[in-house]
């Protein structure tokens, strides 16, 4: 675990000494991941589900959603280095309260590993003959050798493959306008399975549930924003340029990626079946018949479908991996290195392959979404109400499990009645409207209860004592401070923003160390501050 250039910091914060990057190569990476072409199934189910004009309103609605959302979510992350998990913890949940986030996030990502892999394997299947379990096999080792070697190896590949992505992208759809101007039309006027006209409110809330259910997208995203640099005035306009495009922004793509994938399969709705119609490499295949020769269009269509998925997927594992390092972290108070847990992602992804996860899209994704967004909910209102306006909540994000109270109800509490209320509602318990709008029942609750719960407990949950570590974890500026201190426990260095007060070891450990320290308990008491502990006089360096 100390080769962090294969474990990119993956418990800890991401300091400034690591994070080089410019801005935009950072949003170009997080960026790269979003080629993934489950959109585009996802699009087309939604739909042929609930027909176009209910499916536009409620993909918009969604993608709304998720950019407002997501806003806080970036800033907050790029701006200290920390990951989704790290955000959670200090957004009040606490330290063990974010553990159910971080399966919760896990859980995302080996679903949409699922999801993206079986469309790889159905590319296989049609261009080359591969059996469908033996496709999902092959997509599921080969991302792994790339995702060992994180964000530089990552970095890399999105940059090489992002030309070739966005031509074959942009090619169906302009030669549908040009050849076939009649198939959008089709497309505006298709009214669904039941043949009525016009918007239908239970259609415009199944199809903004679907669609709802990518909003733990943010979390990948944050993965990439954590290696941003420091924001500076002479980098403010670009800084704040990647994170909204990189972050918030991976919406907007997305909704034309969905738009796309439905147009796409009405227009071969006809001629393949409903079934087809919904698989990528179908749509792609028909949409490049109308530029390309004959012979070349399987073989693009099929490189095309296994890039995209590859892009994808290494984001899936990468993000995968982190969750469940902090997940196990803190449950078995050990860390055998983030290599080890691509493999448990990816293996549980291969097994949902195997069960078939694609053919319960709709249902899957619907069911998911009230839960993440009921954890999202919580944190947005967090970062925007509790710290700003309320100032009951620590102006910044300490992630720290020395300065943590166990649990937070503020986050924590929010989250589970939300998520409680929306699954009951999702199961038609209070009638069809609500079923069909129980993500954004969970949104409201968990927005609501959180400044609600923090007022009501007058903020005491956030901290168990307070950071007085010299020297000071911001500088003059704001900005985190790169003083170094050396780890009581391990022996290494670190930045001041990883460093806490340990009265077991008598000196600061860091995060990780303090982390999987599994003898301390008694000794940190949750009160008082760490100007009570009793240290030694801590090096610092620049």
């Amino acid at each position: 675990m100390a080769r962090e250039s294969i474990e990119d910091y993956s418990l800890r914060y991401a300091p400034t000494s690591f994070r080089t990057w410019a801005p935009v190569m950072v949003a170009s990476t997080a960026l790269g991941g979003i080629a993934y072409l489950a959109d585009y199934a996802i699009g087309a189910s939604i739909v042929l589900a609930n027909g176009t004009p209910s499916a536009l309103i409620g993909i918009l609605l969604a993608a709304v959603t998720i950019f407002v959302t997501g806003i806080p979510i970036s800033y907050y992350s790029a701006r200290y280095g920390i990951d989704m998990d790290l955000l959670t913890r200090g957004a009040g949940f606490g330290y063990f309260g974010s553990t159910l986030t971080s399966l919760i996030y896990a859980t995302f990502t080996f679903i949409f590993f699922a999801l993206e892999g079986s469309i790889m394997a159905q590319a296989f299947q049609f261009g080359l003959g591969i059996p469908l379990p033996i496709g999902y096999l092959i997509t599921s080792l080969m991302v792994i050798p790339i995702v060992i070697y994180g964000m530089r190896a990552l970095a890399k590949l999105q940059a090489w493959t992002q030309p070739f992505w966005l031509l074959i992208f942009a090619l169906p759809l302009v030669a549908l306008a040009i050849q076939q101007p009649q198939a959008y039309a089709e497309f505006l006027s298709f009214s669904g399975p039941d043949g009525t006209a016009g918007v239908n409110l239970l259609g415009i809330g199944l199809a903004a549930g679907v669609a709802l259910s990518l909003i733990a997208q943010i979390g990948e995203q944050v993965d990439y924003l954590r290696f941003m640099p420091p924001l500076t005035p002479a980098n403010r306009f670009q800084w704040w340029a990647a994170v909204l495009s990189a972050g918030p922004g991976w919406v907007i793509l997305g909704a034309i990626k969905q738009i796309s994938g439905g147009l796409l399969a009405v227009w071969i709705l006809d001629r393949v079946g409903e079934a087809t119609a919904v698989e990528p490499i179908a749509q792609f295949t028909q949409g490049l018949g109308l530029v390309l020769p004959g012979w070349a269009v399987v073989p693009v269509a099929v490189v095309f479908v296994v890039v995209s998925q590859i892009k994808i997927n290494v984001t899936n594992a990468y993000a995968g991996s982190l969750a469940w390092s902090n997940f196990f972290s803190r449950v078995l108070h050990a860390h055998p290195g983030r290599v080890v847990w691509i493999f448990l992602n990816v293996g549980v992804a291969l097994l949902l392959m195997e069960l078939g996860v694609f053919a319960l899209l709709n249902a899957v994704l619907g069911f998911y979404s009230n839960v993440a967004i009921a954890w999202i909910g919580a944190v947005v209102a967090d970062l925007v109400i509790n710290k700003p306006i309320l100032k009951l909540s620590p102006s910044y994000i300490e992630f720290k499990r020395a300065h943590l109270r166990a649990i937070n109800p503020v986050g924590f509490g929010s989250m589970v009645i939300a998520s409680a209320v929306s699954i009951v509602a999702f199961f038609g318990a209070f009638g069809p409207l609500l079923a069909a709008f129980s993500p954004f029942l969970a949104l409201a609750i968990a927005f609501v209860l959180s400044p609600v719960i923090c007022v009501l407990t007058r903020g005491k949950y956030y901290l168990a004592r307070t950071d007085d570590l010299q020297p000071p974890m911001q500088d003059a500026d704001g900005n985190l401070s790169t003083a170094l201190m050396t780890c009581a426990a391990c022996g290494t260095d670190y930045e001041r923003p990883d460093m806490a007060a340990c009265p077991f070891h008598e000196g600061p450990i860091c995060s990780l160390c303090c982390t999987l320290e599994n003898s301390c308990g008694e000794i940190c008491k949750p009160e008082g501050t760490a100007a009570d502990l009793p240290m030694p006089t801590v090096r610092a360096g620049s």
